[in-house]
C-alpha cells in the first residue's frame, strides 16, 4: 500500500469472464502473482462471468461456439444442463487450478490519473495503483434498449434480454419479440411453443446463413469489425456480421411461419404496436432482443472515446493511452476472440513494464 493508501500493483484486471480470466492465465504464465503483481475484480457474485446470468431454458448444448479457456478444456459437459451451470463450474474450477485469486464481488467505479504515472482503479474494495489495465468487462452490464413513440403507455409487460426468464413466463400471452439475432430467434422459437401469438420484428430482413462457418468467413466478419473499432466507431458484435446459422431448429421454425418477420412498428400503443400503414398488432408484451453496448463507462474519465463514439484500439491497446487495453471488445468479443485478445494484451504489457520501470 502506497502513501495515499492504495494498493499497488503492476496490472490489474477489471472481469473474471472469458476475456479476464484468459488474460489473468497469460499473466501467470509470464511470471506475474497474482496479488502482488497482479489483481483480478469481478463485480459477478460467483465464477462464471455474464453466462451465470443466462436464462434457464439455455442449456449448454444449444450454446453456439463456447471456446475453452487457455490451459483447460472444457470435458464431459451434459448438453441438457443449464449453460450458466456448466461455464460457472468451469470457469470456477478454471480459476481454482491456476490459483487466480479472483476479487468478487467488487463494484469498480471509475478509473482515473494518478501519481507517478499510474492508473488509480476506484472500487468498492478500495483503490488499486495500476501501472497498466486489461479492461474485460464485456458488454451484459449495459442492455441496449431502443426508444419509440408511446412507449411508457404500454399497459403490458416489457424486458430485455438480460433479464428474460425463460420462455413458461409467457404462456397463454401475445408476445412482440424485437431483435434480428441469435438471441431474439431463440427467444421467439421457445416462446412461440406456448404462446397465445407471437410476432417477430426487426429494422432489417434477417439473414440465414447457409453451410459452414468457415475460417475464411470467420477472418472476413472480424476485419469488418476491426475497421469500426479503428475508425473510433462503437463496436459491432462479431455475431452480428456472421448471419444467423440455419439450423434444423431454424428450418423448422422457418417452415411452420414462426419466423415469419415484420418489418419494425412505428410505435407502441397502450395495447401493442403500431405502424403508419395502419397495422396494428395486439400484445402483453415486448421483448427486447436488441443486444448491448459495451461496459466502458467506468473509463470515461480517461478521455479514450473517439468523436465517433468508441475506443479506438491497436490489436487491444487504446490509442490514446498505451497502458489501458481492452480484451474482449470490438473484434475479441468472441469466445476465442477473447482468448488471443488475452495473451496479446499481457503481451504487449509486459513490455510496457520493462520499458517503464516502476516509479517508487
Amino acid at each position: 500500500m502506497n502513501n495515499s493508501g492504495a494498493h499497488d500493483v503492476d496490472v490489474v484486471v477489471i472481469g473474471a469472464g472469458q476475456a479476464g480470466l484468459s488474460a489473468a492465465h497469460h499473466l501467470r504464465r509470464a511470471g506475474l502473482v497474482p496479488d502482488r503483481d497482479f489483481v483480478v475484480l469481478d463485480h459477478a457474485p460467483r465464477p462464471g462471468g455474464a453466462w451465470q446470468f443466462r436464462w434457464p431454458s439455455l442449456t449448454y448444448g444449444k450454446v453456439h461456439g463456447m471456446h475453452a479457456l487457455p490451459g483447460m478444456e472444457l470435458t464431459g459437459a451434459d448438453d441438457d444442463r443449464p449453460s450458466s451451470e456448466v461455464i460457472g463450474a468451469y470457469f470456477a474450477a478454471y480459476e481454482e487450478r491456476f490459483d487466480l485469486r479472483v476479487h468478487r464481488p467488487v463494484q469498480v467505479r471509475t478509473v482515473r490519473e494518478s501519481q507517478g504515472g499510474r492508473l488509480a482503479v476506484e472500487t468498492s474494495e478500495g483503490v488499486w495503483a495500476t501501472r497498466a489495465l486489461i479492461n474485460a468487462t464485456g458488454t451484459w452490464d449495459r442492455p441496449f434498449w431502443p426508444r419509440y413513440p408511446g412507449q411508457e403507455t404500454f399497459r403490458g409487460r416489457q424486458l430485455h434480454t438480460a433479464n428474460y426468464p425463460g420462455p413458461e413466463e409467457f404462456a397463454g400471452r401475445r408476445v412482440v419479440v424485437v431483435g434480428g439475432g441469435a438471441s431474439g430467434t431463440q427467444h421467439l422459437m421457445e416462446i412461440a411453443g406456448v404462446a397465445a401469438a407471437t410476432t417477430w420484428v426487426t429494422r432489417r430482413p434477417p439473414v440465414f446463413r447457409e453451410g459452414p462457418f468457415d475460417e475464411d468467413a470467420g477472418r472476413a466478419a472480424v476485419a469488418m469489425v476491426e475497421e469500426r473499432v479503428r475508425r473510433g466507431l462503437p463496436p459491432q458484435s462479431v455475431v452480428s456480421v456472421t448471419g444467423l446459422p440455419l439450423t434444423d431448429a431454424v428450418r423448422r421454425a422457418l417452415a411452420s411461419g414462426v419466423l415469419d418477420r415484420e418489418p419494425m412498428f412505428d410505435r407502441i400503443t397502450p395495447t401493442g404496436v403500431a405502424w403508419d400503414d395502419g397495422r396494428t398488432v395486439e400484445a402483453d408484451a415486448i421483448l427486447w432482443a436488441t443486444g448491448f453496448r459495451a461496459a466502458i463507462d467506468h473509463l470515461a474519465p480517461l478521455r479514450l472515446r473517439e468523436p465517433g463514439g468508441g475506443i479506438r484500439v491497436e490489436g487491444t491497446r487504446a490509442v490514446r493511452d498505451e497502458r489501458v487495453h481492452l480484451v474482449g471488445y470490438g473484434p475479441s468479443a468472441s469466445t476465442i476472440g477473447a482468448n488471443r485478445a488475452g495473451r496479446a494484451a499481457v503481451r504487449d504489457i509486459k513490455r510496457l513494464l520493462e520499458r517503464e520501470p516502476a516509479l517508487v
